[in-house]
């Protein structure tokens, strides 16, 4: 990619030739890397050739003589780089590699051969996984390879500029350091730091005292102008100081009919001991000397000097060191600026203007920087080299004052630079305290979103539709989990693909499942897991799953794929025990799996949220604490989730924003924020966070300004409850709970244990609340009334249960409960909650936690009547409406409802395009609405005589049930027919239900529930850890419960344990979470199922698992989330 022009044949001859074509240039530089395999005598001392052919001619023999990597080249597992030159011979189509089998060890196994051809903007791989050696395989010591497809890379192609360096004619002018260019054209864009030569030796020959340097270097296409250049050297060699004159640069007009030269003057040292000692330049142009091919074939020359080049500014940089114990470094640091006409490169800040020994602690150290004129400063990139003993670093900011335009910038960290402390990074990418705009390059990705930057931020909002919607262009996330088999060579480090494929050949396109960095392949037994975002196919017909491997080596057993769509509320599991291999089974390495042979699980609609989180701009507010969010909104909670840091989130003055998957519980009503207090940095200054749902637009606002700290917080709370605010509403309002606790008065009733308390409501809970502070000091005594207070808390409305429960610790720890009664001082209310039960090991159930539901809300009996809101959406399309009626026949538990017609009229128009109209209706009570039967029928029951492709076209249906106001939620998007008989409708089954406070509320009675627990009968499937477990229904969770029995021997191979839990009634049961705490000898654990009954109903349901528990095996969770299946 870099040629001296003495080594080119036809030197500048060449390039006056191509000045005159518009196809590239005639000589093209590849770089071939050649990997040669991991086995036993692999390598070889034989002489390697190569010969390239394309779809032009071929370069004929080219044999690898000097490898770039390696000393002693093709030798097992190893990777060798070269570079090739040769005369344009077009696409590449094939190569032919050999050897001439001499040396003491002629024999190879060549694995693949990798060809970057910058001119074409193509980097080729060309797979082998054979034996070159006359003694194994096929006998053969030369192959033919073709380029793998799907291992094809594509770029812009590169161009070539003809780079002519002129060194000064002074004493000691000359230089053998290492001299690189980086090109800089509008707008920042810039070519890659390029050496102008290939090794030592040219090194050595070039830039001399007063000699001219030609080269011809392929680089990314800057675009017409080239506003600046850098040039430097890395200081290396005997005489490394070097004072250059200029630099012309030569490219091809865009049309390919001439060229230009820039010319770039310099005139001064680039030396440590000489001038300001700096060894990199930027230079501006000052004039352009052009040649024009015209059609009479004469060149038209043109000069003239550059009008208004980018100014030289000097920039002062003050980097304060923090004032903390072990702040200051001795290590070497350098810092790269970033503005908006491009960068300065990474500069070395060697020598402080105000400090001999720099960055001492709490020390401020200046720095001046020439550069050309960097526009509006945005970022800066500072790392250190982590040399010397006292490496670690704590950089409290950056100032970089532009003495030019006399704007100054500041740029906060309040962070280690250290390899042993905080997150172990040398290296911090900061933005301008005043800058918002896209802040990406910060770290690892969790999620690799095209929507979003590397840090899971999102970038471009416009591009990219993230609604969950079906409609055309929708991107939606999916989830993927992959288990690979655990027979002999089942692992591949291919790279492997997705594609998933819906009704009318709609399909995602390939989705590349890149594993992380520190992973080289899916090991045999592994479990990976993947996040994409791909376009929405609607329903999932089929998926395909391959790989790019190519050879005998690249074979792959896949045990097992899920695939988890959190928009849609599905997760498919697909057994699958097949090889994707070239020489196993089949010899394919991709296959097709339909979504009919998949288990299919309904796990919870999500929505798609973009939650933008706003850390306080006041001094220490950024944190590496772990970050936990529960939401609450009209129809119940999320589970807690944690907000991923992901590099340089939740830092001062910053707003990050990604997006979430949420449960779909709007509109949201509060917000609950924990941290766990953990970490070098654990206090954190939460300002607000704005949650916009990208499915409706709603945006709800969650306001704190305070601190969650243990020191700062003077409450030294780490967690807090915000309201949402929409629309400028606050949907909660603020209160005062007093809490009265009843001890019974019957013998031993008193403990000394820690008491805790939830509360729950139509609002969410309360969290758990500590019963310390009583109005008594010596609490829960016999016969004795505790009261709590709970100020500034947020109001849950009319309250539902409570959970109460004590660590059993302390001298009697039993306790016998009477009641609690809580008072919301905001409602005036108090409700009650009766127990008259033990909360002890050694008596009743032996259970020391219990849920109580509240006496005030009585069970009501439902009556035989009710009355129906029936509402209509049209659907907001040409022909949608109609005129004539609409009839609809509900289908519930208990039976079926009359016909409820919806009349039209022409005087009060219904069902109009885009129109929502409503009904009510009083009929018998059905229970629950399962499914709705709808026709479309003349009105006044005559006969149609309208067209007979006569629709309305609906979109949604929602029915209320006016006694506990449940609402039924039917996703029609479908044309309803218009027919004179009845029997023509169409069903609709319900898409979701929303049940109400009233209603869930009169469900709540104590029940009991028998856990089976069944360990699998592999080796070593038994555990000794502590078990947990929580069940989750449509009425709420059991709470986390311990699975225990006194003096048995639980969990083992092969056994079936049975436990008793009493909670209030759950409703239908949607999930259970099992886990174990990884504590014992023998800690992980195979579980087979999980079964539970309701004993009030008789109801099982099970819960298949057939997964580890075990951080030695597959994905390494101690925990499981499972699924009913029905």
């Amino acid at each position: 990619m870099t040629t001296p022009a003495a080594t080119q044949p036809g030197s500048w001859t060449e390039w006056r030739l191509l000045i005159s074509r518009t196809t590239p240039a005639k000589s093209t530089t590849y770089t071939v890397k050649v990997k040669t395999g991991d086995k036993k005598n692999s390598g070889t001392d034989a002489n390697v050739f190569i010969i390239l052919y394309g779809n032009k001619d071929d370069t004929g023999i080219i044999n690898l003589k000097a490898s770039k990597t390696n000393k002693n080249k093709f030798e097992r597992g190893k990777l060798d780089e070269f570079t090739v030159e040769s005369v344009d011979i077009g696409d590449l189509k094939k190569i032919k590699i050999g050897h001439d089998n001499k040396g003491g060890s002629a024999g190879w196994f060549l694995e693949w051969v990798e060809i970057d051809a910058p001119s074409l903007g193509q980097c080729l791989k060309f797979p082998c996984g054979r034996w070159l050696d006359k003694s194994e395989d096929d006998g053969a010591t030369e192959r033919d390879l073709f380029p793998a497809q799907l291992q094809t890379k594509e770029y812009v192609p590169f161009v070539p500029y003809e780079i002519t360096v002129y060194t000064s004619d002074i004493f000691g002018a000359g230089t053998d350091a290492d001299v690189f260019i980086v090109l800089y054209g509008s707008n920042g864009v810039c070519s890659q730091q390029k050496s102008l030569c290939q090794n030592k030796r040219e090194q050595r020959m070039c830039f001399e005292r007063n000699s001219v340097d030609q080269f011809i270097v392929e680089l990314e296409d800057v675009g017409d102008t080239i506003e600046k250049i850098r040039i430097g050297h890395k200081g290396g060699g005997l005489n490394s100081g070097w004072h250059l004159d200029r630099v012309e640069i030569r490219r091809l007009l865009p049309n390919g009919k001439g060229s230009e030269t820039i010319t770039f003057p310099c005139q001064r040292w680039l030396a440590k001991s000489e001038d300001d000692g700096e060894i990199v330049r930027e230079l501006v142009p000052s004039d352009i000397f052009t040649e024009k091919l015209l059609k009479d074939g004469t060149l038209k020359q043109i000069e003239q000097e550059v009008e208004e080049p980018l100014e030289i500014h000097t920039y002062k940089i003050t980097v304060f060191t923090g004032d903390i114990y072990g702040a200051g470094t001795d290590a070497n640091v350098f810092l790269t600026i970033y503005g908006d006409l491009g960068d300065t490169g990474e500069r070395k800040l060697s020598k402080s203007e105000t400090n001999s020994n720099k960055f001492e602690r709490a020390q401020e150290d200046k720095f001046t920087i020439q550069a050309v004129d960097l526009g509006i400063i945005y970022k800066i990139k500072i790392h250190h080299d982590n040399t010397m003993l006292n490496a670690d670093w704590y950089l409290e900011k950056v100032e970089i004052l532009d003495e030019t335009t006399e704007e100054l910038y500041l740029f906060l960290c309040e962070r280690w630079l250290s390899t042993k402390k905080e997150d172990k990074r040398i290296e911090r990418t900061l933005y301008e305290q005043s800058y918002d705009g896209e802040r990406n390059s910060l770290g690892g990705s969790s999620l690799s979103l095209k929507s979003q930057d590397s840090n899971a931020n999102v970038k471009n909002k416009k591009k990219f539709s993230l609604n969950g919607s079906a409609q055309e262009g929708s991107l939606i996330p999916y989830h993927l989990i992959i288990t690979t088999g655990t027979e002999y060579d089942s692992s591949t480090d291919s790279r492997v693909y997705i594609i998933i494929m819906g009704p009318q050949k709609v399909q995602t396109g390939r989705l590349w499942l890149d594993l992380p960095k520190e992973k080289k392949e899916f090991a045999d037994g592994s479990v990976e897991k993947f996040s994409v975002m791909g376009l929405d196919v609607g329903e999932i017909k089929k998926l395909e799953l391959g790989h790019d491997g190519a050879t005998p080596e690249s074979s792959w057993l896949v045990e097992e794929l899920t695939l988890i769509v959190p928009t849609k509320g599905v997760m498919y599991t697909f057994v699958c025990k097949c090889w994707l291999a070239r020489d196993r089974g089949d010899g394919l390495t991709s296959r097709v799996f339909n979504i009919l042979d998949a288990d299919c699980v309904t796990i919870g609609h999500k929505i798609l949220y973009e939650v933008t989180v706003v850390t306080g701009d006041i001094q220490h507010a950024g944190t590496d604490t772990n970050i936990y969010m529960t939401l609450f909104g009209s129809s119940g909670n999320t589970e807690e989730m944690r907000l991923e840091k992901n590099g340089e989130r939740f830092e001062r003055g910053q707003e990050d924003t990604f997006i979430m998957e949420i449960a779909d519980i709007a509109p949201l009503r509060k917000m609950r924020i924990r941290t766990d207090g953990k970490g070098t940095r654990p206090d954190w200054f939460l300002e607000k966070i704005v949650m916009k749902n990208l499915s409706n637009q709603e945006v709800t606002t969650f306001t704190y300004s305070e601190w969650l700290s243990k020191l700062r917080n003077a409450k030294g709370a780490l967690v807090c409850e915000m309201p949402a605010v929409i629309n400028e509403e606050q949907m909660m309002e603020n209160t005062t709970y007093t809490v009265q606790v009843k001890t019974s008065d019957i013998g031993g009733a008193g403990t000394d244990a820690n008491v805790s308390l939830i509360m729950f409501g139509e609002n969410g809970d309360s969290g758990t609340l500590a019963l310390k502070e009583s109005n008594k000091s010596n609490k829960f005594e016999r016969n004795q009334m505790d009261v709590f207070n709970f100020p500034d808390m947020l109001s849950l409305g009319d309250l539902c249960k409570v959970r109460v429960w004590h660590d059993n610790k302390g001298v009697a720890p039993g306790w016998h409960l009477e009641y609690i009664e809580v008072k919301d001082a905001t409602l005036d209310k108090t409700f009650r909650f009766q127990c008259d039960r033990w909360l002890a090991k050694g008596e009743d159930d032996g259970q020391l936690i219990r849920e109580l539901a509240c006496a005030n809300n009585d069970i009501l009996e439902l009556k035989e009547r009710t009355s129906y809101e029936i509402v209509t959406v049209t659907s907001d399309t040409e022909d949608a409406e109609t005129k004539e009626n609409i009839w609809i026949i509900l289908e519930g538990k208990k039976g079926r409802s009359k016909e409820f017609l919806l009349e039209n009229s022409s005087k009060k128009r219904k069902f109009t395009r885009g129109a929502t109209d409503t009904f009510l209706f009083s009929s018998k009570n059905v229970g629950d609405i399962a499914a709705i039967c709808v026709g479309h029928c003349p009105k006044d029951g005559r006969k149609s005589t309208t067209k007979a492709d006569a629709y309305w076209h609906v979109r949604e249906i929602i029915i209320t049930e006016m006694e506990l106001c449940n609402k039924y939620f039917f996703k029609c998007n479908a044309k309803i027919p218009l027919r004179n008989k009845r029997g023509d409708y169409k069903v609709f089954e319900c898409a979701k239900v929303t049940e109400s406070f009233a209603s869930k509320a009169r469900s709540l009675v104590p029940v009991k529930y028998e856990v089976i627990v069944v360990t699998g009968s592999e080796k070593g499937a038994g555990t000794d850890a502590n078990v947990f477990i929580t069940i989750f229904g449509i009425n709420g969770d059991s709470g986390k419960r311990a699975l225990k029995q006194k003096f048995r021997n639980l969990f083992e191979r092969g056994k079936t344990n049975r436990f008793c839990l009493e909670t209030l009634e759950l409703g239908e049961l949607k999930k259970v979470r099992i886990e174990h705490d990884n504590s014992g000898i023998a800690t992980g654990w195979l579980v087979e199922r999980v079964e539970i009954t309701n004993s009030a109903t008789g109801v099982t349901t099970i819960f298949p698992c057939g997964k580890w528990l075990d951080q030695n095996r597959g994905d390494g969770l101690t925990w499981r989330e499972l699924f009913p299946r029905y």
